[in-house]
């Protein structure tokens, strides 16, 4: 009895061990929540003294041109180098204040419906959810703890004594998202190829590749081409829709 209790606790070991851990990388605007989560906060800035009228105004033009066409490369880099400049002098103590103060407003009621159930079906399959996002670590970090992510993969800006030098330590952009995905899953064990991906973008086209199952979401036209031609699930989240079986989303995890 002793030897058949050890054998199968032997066999009950080894099965386990070979369960691979997988995770689920969602970019964040457009894919999460239908607007720009950097841009959301122009408003608030301008209100509690950090950026001009002027400002404001390019940042709500941006916003409406992101809604409509979604982040190409070029989009992407001038926002890149607008943000650069703008923030440079901003406390970066005043800055966590202020995100955390309209985060709530700003950000909840721009999730999408569908992707707040599908991040619960990764939750509660045991999947670790985690948020690939261009968007600053400040905005991004307190986003993932509302959604429930394991960590997030963000931009960071330079701070010294306390204050935004203007530069970029690390810009979550194209393959460096990838190569921090990669990086991530060495460090925590995930298996690539049973992972899960989601963006709306082509540009996160290296991301989409670094795992087993792409899925894309709302695609700009670049990327909605490459789904169709590589039989990618193609998701569609938006207002007013009826959630979509996340289970089916997911590819049945």
């Amino acid at each position: 009895m002793q030897r058949l209790a050890l054998c199968c606790r032997i066999v009950g070991s080894s099965v386990e061990s070979t369960v691979p851990v997988v995770a689920a990388f969602f970019d964040l605007d457009k894919t999460i929540i239908s607007r720009s989560s950097t841009l959301a906060f122009g408003p608030s800035f301008y209100r509690h003294g950090l950026i001009s009228r002027g400002d404001v105004v390019r940042s709500a033009v941006a916003q409406l041109l992101f809604r409509a066409g979604g982040a190409s490369h070029q989009r992407m880099e001038k926002i890149r180098d607008q943000v650069s400049q703008v923030c440079r002098g901003w406390p970066a103590d005043r800055v966590a204040e202020i995100v955390s103060r309209h985060l709530h407003d700003l950000i909840l009621p721009h999730v999408y419906a569908e992707a707040r159930a599908l991040l619960t079906e990764h939750r509660t399959a045991g999947q670790d959810v985690i948020i690939v996002s261009t968007s600053g670590q400040e905005m991004v970090a307190p986003i993932g703890d509302l959604l429930g992510a394991v960590t997030v993969i963000a931009t960071r800006m330079r701070v010294a004594d306390g204050f935004y030098t203007g530069e970029m330590e690390f810009y979550a952009y194209g393959e460096a998202k990838a190569a921090q995905v990669r990086t991530l899953a060495a460090e925590r064990g995930y298996s690539l190829p049973h992972c899960y991906a989601y963006s709306d973008s082509v540009t996160d086209l290296p991301m989409l590749e670094a795992v087993g199952n792409p899925r894309v979401v709302n695609p700009d036209r670049a990327l909605r081409r490459i789904a169709q031609q590589r039989g990618w699930p193609v998701l569609t989240f938006g207002a007013g829709r009826t959630q979509p079986d996340a289970k089916s989303a997911a590819g049945g995890m």
